[in-house]
């Protein structure tokens, strides 16, 4: 499911409106917000992920863990923000 750069640049600028749906907080990566991340790429495509000033992980592992447990694609990291895709599932 390797995106292009071009698709990522697109998918990109639809992010940049999209509000958080998922925050991760003191207790990092719960399976809680794993299960809710999961409940958002059933309607979604784009999810954007808010990482809390009490988080001490680092952000680009957090990344890589919720992209390989959801099997979603990292199209940015900036700031405290992670924003990931995935495609929806063919009916």
């Amino acid at each position: 499911m390797k995106l292009t750069g071009k698709e990522k640049k697109e998918w990109r600028s639809l992010g940049k409106h999209l509000k958080p749906e998922i925050w991760i907080g003191k207790n990092g990566i719960s399976e809680g917000s794993i299960h809710s991340l999961e409940n958002s790429f059933r309607t979604k495509e784009l999810v954007k992920v808010r990482i809390q000033e009490s988080c001490d992980l680092d952000k680009k592992v957090i990344a890589e863990t919720l992209s390989r447990r959801t099997q979603s694609e990292i199209i940015q990291v900036v700031g405290n923000t992670i924003l990931l895709y995935r495609s929806l599932p063919e009916e």
